[in-house]
């Protein structure tokens, strides 16, 4: 099942999408807000994980390609937290885009399309979203999309101290319920 926006495609991943993650998990400015780069055996065991919990449940942070072109651009999706976070459990709404294709309005373009599938298909009664809080462009969009900042938090996962791990928590409420 894929989901179509009016410049793009969220979709299961395919092998001609490994080669273009390996180069996003390896760019210094892609992965600026995260703790570490990924090296190729952590992307591809990260398309191995996401892609095995689309084929579970339907749905997962899909593959986006652009449809004019079929590039494969980046990722965009929802993502079950369970017990991870105090305001576990939760699902997610996530995404990360190659350099290029940076304030083009991609993101924004299929996040809204993953909150729609999110509150329309699943019935989610809301969809939250975290970022270190230095990361003002994933900030931005969750704005866009139209979250609201509810907490600020310490990343569990990071050391007391590490620049990133003071992280935002924005929240949407399912408009149909």
């Amino acid at each position: 099942m894929n989901i179509e926006t009016s410049r793009l495609i969220l979709r299961q991943w395919r092998v001609q999408d490994h080669q273009p993650f390996i180069e996003m998990g390896l760019d210094p400015q892609v992965m600026r807000y995260f703790p570490n780069n990924l090296n190729e055996t952590q992307s591809l065991k990260f398309i191995a994980t996401v892609t095995s919990i689309i084929q579970q449940q339907g749905w997962g942070f899909w593959a986006v390609e652009l449809k004019a072109t079929g590039q494969f651009i980046g990722f965009v999706g929802l993502h079950h937290q369970p017990s991870q976070f105090e305001f576990s459990p939760c699902v997610e709404i996530g995404w990360r885009l190659a350099r290029a294709f940076w304030q083009q309005g991609y993101a924004t373009e299929a996040a809204q399309a993953a909150l729609k599938y999110a509150f329309e298909t699943l019935q989610l009664e809301k969809v939250v979203a975290f970022t270190a809080k230095l990361n003002s462009p994933s900030e931005a969009v969750m704005q866009k999309i139209g979250m609201h900042k509810v907490d600020e938090f310490n990343h569990p996962k990071l050391p007391m101290q590490h620049p990133l791990q003071l992280h935002v928590l924005y929240e949407i409420k399912n408009p149909h319920r």
